[in-house]
């Protein structure tokens, strides 16, 4: 029997294990100690603890102790480590990805634009690093040669932005990677991100799996993946894929892996960006719509069959498209609120049914449930949700219902964020290029139906006879499987959420001026028929708080409490950690003046840079800030007095 260690966490070890198993291997699952009750560790047969996913030394050691024959990365921690491909071989161990020699090759950008060119790839214009920057045509993109994932990357327009531009992109490479070297190219205003899986096994046969379109993207960082691309024609179809594989051919490479390309829509041309030598977040968008003699594709199972040495067994003309698949991802953070990461105690989770229905097809790859801390300490992820069409609008607009589906309480998530965007007219007309989400704002909800479900649901628990049990004692409601317990019909009620008050009248049916038809209620999901319109929302209704997810979005409203103290707040001067973080840089002391928009410090949390600006021309009177240093939540770093603050009472 093979053994298999999975050197990663959360969705994607979930992911990898769930096909090991499948076929028979032992599996071993790696933890840190955050990690020690996670879903990925129950899973697998055995479970070792390390220090840290990125200690080599550590987790080469887990492998062989355990058992270990074959090693798989996942993506991101080791995934493109050519010196941890090189320790596994040097232990006898086999990594389930291409060898370190491809690895290094292809994982920095300078090189495997070189194997490009030598391949009759084309690729970007670009400029030398010693070139005078007056002299480039822009906008540039200054990015990382050994990065991915966006980090490292910065759009320049002038060349007065080059020098501070690339002095942020280098510290980010430095931190995320340990190595500042920078590419310059030209900047393609309108593109679209088309990238081509590519397979190849240790017999010299290389096939592609058709094409993604990740367009929608925001800062570099992928949103919402596609399969198959949407706008592009057979013929730049063929040439995209033709040319993928030729790249990963010229280098020899082994599994799967991803060829990237940017596709200029002024010009039909279309430019290598990267290769990902490992599996990407967005495989199961290829998963859903390749098809191998009709068969459904299983892309680990695909890459365990080439590590133990097999043949790929088919041949191009084996693989076809059958379908469209979009899919979104969940991330921990506050899109409406400035993209910020979040952390916290999930309290509830739903996600959507993983079934066919109505002509689609729904996969949630996840790693969340209930009671679950999120913390800063890794990527925000936290799922992916997957839905397959017969065309594009089945598939587009059975997302939209997947993430009506989705909700989580306890902490913020994107959720809402990616109902709006998916639901929206760019998306569903295809219009959406590389930079538009840097370009664009993605409306928010208002919050109004949100507000109705939480009046509605607040009104009738507090009006449940308080002494109603189910069988054996306990508590009978609307979060029980039988359903509202109605009393008789209650005079009007007046709900305050944050300030914010809505009249309900259960007897004539109305919440302010919205009519309201009761439905029913169970697991604290609620189905309200809201002026003529079927809505359900989860809700979790507290002595001080309520919190509602609709449309995947959360809300969190206060419930008023006339005995509490309220202290004063913050003035407009004070900077507060907007997240849990790690401050990077003090740029200020206290005593100093500082004119409007002036960076006073630098915040860094799950690898996201966050300048902290002065919010007018000042005074800082404080600075409690300091390199290094981690702090929570809400804690003022900095205060700025205004200019003539205090003349009156002078």
């Amino acid at each position: 029997m093979h053994t298999l260690l999975v050197a990663n966490r959360g969705e994607i070890a979930r992911r990898v294990l769930a096909t090991a198993r499948r076929l028979g291997w032992r599996t071993v699952a790696l933890h840190t100690d955050l990690d020690a009750g996670a879903l990925h560790v129950t899973e697998a047969d055995v479970a070792v603890r390390v220090g840290s996913y990125l200690d080599i030394d550590e987790v080469v050691a887990a492998a062989r102790d355990s058992g270990a024959g074959y090693v798989h990365p996942g993506y991101g921690f080791l995934s493109e480590r050519a010196p941890f491909a090189r320790a596994l071989a040097g232990a006898g161990l086999t990594l389930v990805g291409p060898t370190a020699e491809v690895m290094d090759a292809m994982g920095r950008k300078d090189a495997a634009r070189d194997i490009a060119v030598e391949a009759g790839v084309p690729v970007v214009p670009s400029y030398d690093l010693a070139d005078d920057p007056a002299s480039f045509a822009y906008p540039v993109l200054v990015k990382a040669a050994a990065g991915g994932g966006g980090k490292g990357m910065r759009v320049v327009r002038s060349a007065g932005e080059y020098a501070e531009a690339l002095g942020a992109a280098q510290r980010e490479a430095r931190s995320s990677f340990g190595d500042d070297t920078m590419l310059i190219e030209k900047y393609v205003e309108s593109g679209r991100h088309v990238e081509v899986q590519v397979m190849g096994d240790t017999h010299g046969h290389v096939v592609h799996l058709f094409e993604r379109d990740c367009s929608t993207q925001r800062r570099h960082q992928k949103v919402l993946e596609e399969a198959p691309a949407p706008t592009i024609s057979e013929e730049q179809r063929a040439a995209i894929t033709a040319s993928a594989v030729a790249l990963a051919a010229q280098v020899g490479y082994t599994g799967a892996g991803t060829v990237e390309f940017l596709l200029d829509n002024a010009t039909g041309e279309f430019y290598f960006l990267e290769m990902n030598t490992r599996l990407q977040v967005e495989h199961p968008v290829t998963e859903e719509v390749a098809r191998v003699r009709g068969e459904r594709v299983d892309l680990v199972a695909l890459q365990l069959q080439v590590a133990t040495g097999e043949p790929l067994g088919f041949d191009q003309d084996d693989v076809t498209l059958e379908g469209h698949a979009i899919e979104a991802r969940v991330y921990a953070e506050d899109s409406f609120g400035g993209f910020l990461p979040q952390a916290g105690r999930a309290s509830l989770v739903r996600w959507p049914a993983a079934v066919e229905r109505a002509g689609t097809r729904v996969r949630v790859d996840h790693a969340l449930v209930p009671g679950q801390e999120v913390s800063t300490a890794y990527d925000p992820m936290l799922g992916k949700v997957v839905v397959w069409g017969a065309d594009r609008e089945a598939a587009r607009t059975g997302l939209v219902a997947a993430l009506d589906d989705t909700a989580v309480l306890g902490l913020t998530t994107n959720t809402g964020f990616l109902r709006a965007l998916a639901a929206g007219a760019e998306f569903r007309d295809a219009t959406i290029v590389t930079a538009w989400l840097d370009r664009h704002e993605v409306p928010a909800p208002d919050g109004d139906l949100a507000r109705v479900f939480a009046a509605w649901t607040q009104v009738l628990l507090d009006t449940l006879p308080a002494a109603g049990a189910g069988p054996g004692g306990a508590a009978a409601g609307p979060w029980h499987a039988d359903g509202w317990r109605m009393g008789a019909d209650p005079a009007p009620d007046t709900v305050t959420l944050d300030g914010h008050s809505l009249v309900v009248d259960r007897h004539r049916g109305r919440v302010d001026d919205h009519r309201v038809q009761e439905v029913s209620a169970q697991d604290h999901t609620v189905h309200l028929i809201v002026d003529g319109h079927a809505e359900h929302a989860v809700l979790d209704v507290r002595s001080g708080d309520v919190e509602v997810a609709h449309r995947g979005q959360r809300w969190a409203w206060q419930r008023p409490d006339p005995f509490a103290d309220h202290g004063p707040e913050a003035g407009d001067g004070s900077l507060v950690a907007p997240m849990p973080g790690t401050v990077l840089d003090v740029r200020v002391e206290q005593g100093q003046r500082v004119e409007e928009g002036d960076v006073l410090g630098v915040l860094e949390a799950m690898k996201m840079e966050l300048a902290l600006t002065a919010p007018f021309a000042g005074t800082v009177t404080t600075v409690d800030a300091t390199t290094g240093r981690q702090v929570p939540l809400g804690h003022v770093l900095f205060h700025v007095e205004p200019d003539g603050a205090g003349e009156e009472q002078s």
